[in-house]
């Protein structure tokens, strides 16, 4: 069972020829409006790969709640632990320019009131996967970590976007994802995601996952054995959502029993498909188009 503890988002879409440049203004066509936020992406993906999931968050009181929350539902999670608050759902700004990339502002909203007491004590045991990111307030993430650990449960922490985190509760974290700015603002050094991804390891008892874009992933186990996998070829529309998609699936493949080689390899593959439909959440890939291009991808390979 996943449990994600989280934030939930209207997304703003501009599609633009270019990304700004500051102090720059640029014109879009139009603007979209789509459901998103990290943890509510990450749900809808774990969810989509086929795990039992549930989220638990906040929204406001305004009128596009209903909206993402029913977005939430239909690609599977459970969405009873919501919480309404007074005010405004969190909100991003995304803009998309022709060849992919991406900027993103996010008003957090509702998001700021997400606590770790929303967590139901009898879901949070040994059977159960929490997934947590940095979209809601940190000591709220902090607690629900440390709770989940004394419940038994498998940890895993999207340190995204980076914020600050007591190193002391990488303690209660089974599986770090992060990309290399992150690992970064965690261990200081020069910067090689390989050696990064060892010393976090290493020094707190867990697997350090690194994600680095288009070279794609590297992974270390708290014993030391490494691997690396690469990225699924395909055509990329927009990349919004691939890193959320990463991590859902990747938590979902190993809450289901596999191997961490096998889930890196499920995880870059549903990374990869959802670059090529735009929109965050609306990108996420199901189970089947996700096993359709399995081997379309090579196998993770050890790394010495």
């Amino acid at each position: 069972m996943i449990l994600v503890l989280g934030s939930i988002n209207a997304d703003l879409f501009f599609a633009v020829d270019r990304l700004p440049a500051r102090g720059e203004t640029v014109l879009s066509p139009s603007v979209v409006i789509r459901p998103g936020g990290k943890g509510a992406n990450q749900a809808a993906a774990a969810a989509r790969a086929g795990a039992a999931t549930a989220f638990f968050g906040c929204v406001g009181d305004d009128s596009v709640a209903d909206d993402v929350l029913a977005a939430l539902a239909e690609a599977g999670c459970d969405v009873s632990g919501v919480r309404r608050a007074p005010g405004a759902t969190g909100t991003a700004m995304v803009v998309v320019e022709s060849g992919g990339e991406n900027l993103i502002v996010v008003a957090s909203g509702a998001n700021r009131q997400v606590a770790s007491d929303l967590l139901p004590a009898d879901r949070l045991d040994g059977s159960a996967t929490l997934v947590c990111q940095m979209e809601i307030p940190a000591e709220q993430t902090v607690l629900a970590l440390r709770r989940a650990r004394s419940a038994g449960a498998r940890t895993v922490l999207n340190l995204a976007p980076a914020g600050a985190i007591p190193t002391a509760a990488l303690a209660d974290v089974d599986v770090l994802i992060v990309n290399r700015l992150e690992a970064v603002s965690l261990e200081s050094g020069a910067g090689v995601p390989l050696d990064l991804a060892r010393t976090l390891a290493r020094r707190h008892g867990l697997t350090c996952v690194v994600t680095l874009g288009g070279d794609g992933a590297l992974a270390v186990e708290p014993d030391g054995t490494a691997w690396s996998i690469g990225t699924l070829p395909v055509r990329a529309v927009d990349t919004v959502g691939a890193g959320d998609a990463f991590v859902g699936v990747l938590a979902a493949s190993l809450d289901g029993g596999d191997i961490l080689p096998d889930a890196l390899r499920r995880a870059s593959v549903a990374a990869g498909l959802a670059c090529t439909v735009e929109g965050a959440m609306p990108s996420l890939p199901d189970r089947s188009a996700i096993a359709a291009r399995l081997n379309d991808l090579a196998p993770a390979r050890p790394l010495d």
